[in-house]
């Protein structure tokens, strides 16, 4: 059909956020992959007070909504677009299918969305429309009236139940095989079976967080966490560790772990053994995705399982501690903030825009006996990007409206980003059988969109086929 299929860019292409892209197979049937939060610097985009929530496309047409993972840049509108009237099948991957409503919840609850008025009713509605999608098994999706749709989710490597998403649009004179790649994880992301590529894709929207960065091994950044909480901890002072809920909280205290397991006695400092370093988790959501990881090991990769079968807990042990309520969260700042100790704190939100994770900022920022580990991307706008942009020269941050300097010691571990780095992205697209005749940059700042580009114009140029390289 000439002219089809069209891609439209709702989100994730001014930066990493509100990733949200529809495919228009014909002139009134229109596919969703994801409908994500803008943040930081993003929100405000489309003028003064804007925050960007409300669904400003047309929807009469979208049949259908995939969503790639759960992380809210790539869920967090799903409220609006329920409120807006889509009442279409959402797609996904079998944990994920679990795991959305549980963050769509929290986002309503806490003003994530900043509406509280979409409720339980809502909830209640999108897990009606949720269609739990096996791995590696195509589906076929209502047909338009011009063509076929088929439908495969891929493992991601990003987060549990992650998926690349593939769809096969079958017109009477041709068809199109389209990728889009969603958030895609490193090899050897803790816990999860790295990506495979695709065999093949006409076109691919690919992410680019980390076009222009490589990151380090998972021997060579476990050394390097571990180095970080010993000197951190020499000033005996507490270790904050921002991080999403679901993700990088599982992923670090399942290395936190193996950390403590293999160092067992030995001394982290003159008065405190490893087996004695108490990890506190302070976030009701990511401990009920690290109950929801747990009943989900038939997912996990060799390793993880191998671990479970030698009789240990990865995501269950003695160090660690879980606070629930926010009496016990608040009485736990005040005392940490008037006696710390060697600790490490892993609360969210993981750029510091909002959660737990901001008292426990307030409140140890400005002492330089505590440190703050930053172990991943953060966007532009955010306090995050703030902090680790001002911190190292004891500048300041502000949050909720009140300036705080920053003296707490600064660190940031890339390598344990959730993203591939550009070495990952370009083996995801040069693995393919068959070079795509276009691809789409989306889901990275500029730089990163752009370093990437170049690099996929050479992998076109060494194999002598012609492909066509969009920032959209």
């Amino acid at each position: 059909m000439e002219g089809y299929p069209k891609i439209h860019h709702h989100g994730a292409v001014k930066g990493v956020t509100g990733s949200c892209h529809e495919l228009q197979v014909d002139h009134d049937y229109g596919i969703l992959v994801d409908c994500g939060l803008f943040q930081g610097a993003e929100k405000s985009q489309a003028g003064a007070g804007s925050q960007r929530l409300q669904i400003e496309f047309e929807i009469k047409h979208i049949r259908a909504l995939i969503v790639t993972h759960v992380h809210i840049d790539h869920v967090g509108r799903i409220p609006y677009l329920l409120a807006a009237g889509f009442k279409g099948p959402i797609y996904c991957s079998e944990p994920s299918a679990i795991l959305l409503p549980l963050v769509l919840e929290d986002a309503v609850k806490i003003g994530f969305t900043e509406s509280k008025k979409l409720g339980q009713s809502l909830i209640k509605q999108l897990k009606k429309q949720i269609i739990p999608v096996p791995y590696r098994q195509w589906i076929k999706l209502k047909p338009s009236k011009a063509a076929a749709v088929s439908l495969r989710l891929q493992r991601a490597g990003h987060i549990l139940g992650s998926a690349y998403v593939e769809l096969e649009i079958a017109y009477p004179e041709s068809s199109t095989r389209l990728v889009f790649s969603g958030d895609l994880g490193a090899p050897h992301t803790p816990i999860l079976p790295a990506p495979l590529p695709p065999s093949r894709a006409d076109i691919l929207v690919l992410e680019s967080t980390y076009g222009d960065s490589l990151h380090k091994g998972r021997k060579e950044r476990k050394a390097q966490l571990k180095s970080v909480i010993v000197d951190a901890l020499k000033n005996k002072g507490v270790i904050l560790v921002p991080a999403f809920s679901i993700g990088r909280t599982q992923e670090l205290l399942y290395e936190l772990e193996d950390i403590i397991y293999q160092s067992q006695s030995n001394r982290l400092t003159a008065d405190l053994k490893w087996n004695e370093l108490q990890i506190i988790v302070d976030s009701p959501l990511a401990s009920r995705f690290t109950q929801v990881y747990r009943k989900l090991k038939p997912f996990w990769d060799k390793e993880a399982k191998q671990r479970l079968r030698s009789a240990r807990h990865p995501l269950s042990f003695d160090q660690l501690t879980t606070i629930d309520s926010h009496q016990h969260h608040l009485k736990i700042v005040e005392y940490l903030g008037s006696h710390p100790q060697p600790c490490i704190v892993i609360a969210a939100s993981g750029m510091c825009t909002g959660g737990r994770i901001v008292n426990y900022l307030k409140a140890l920022i400005g002492d330089k006996r505590n440190d703050i580990l930053f172990v991943g991307y953060q966007a532009q706008g955010t306090p995050g990007r703030a902090i680790q942009t001002y911190g190292p020269d004891h500048g300041y941050v502000d949050l909720d409206d009140h300036r705080y300097p920053i003296n707490a010691g600064i660190h940031r571990l890339s390598g344990y980003s959730a993203h591939a780095d550009q070495k990952n992205l370009m083996r995801f697209v040069g693995g393919m059988r068959r070079l795509p005749r276009q691809v789409r940059i989306v889901h990275g700042d500029p730089e990163a969109k752009t370093c990437l580009q170049e690099k996929l114009l050479e992998i076109a140029a060494q194999k002598e086929l012609p492909m066509e390289v969009l920032i959209p």
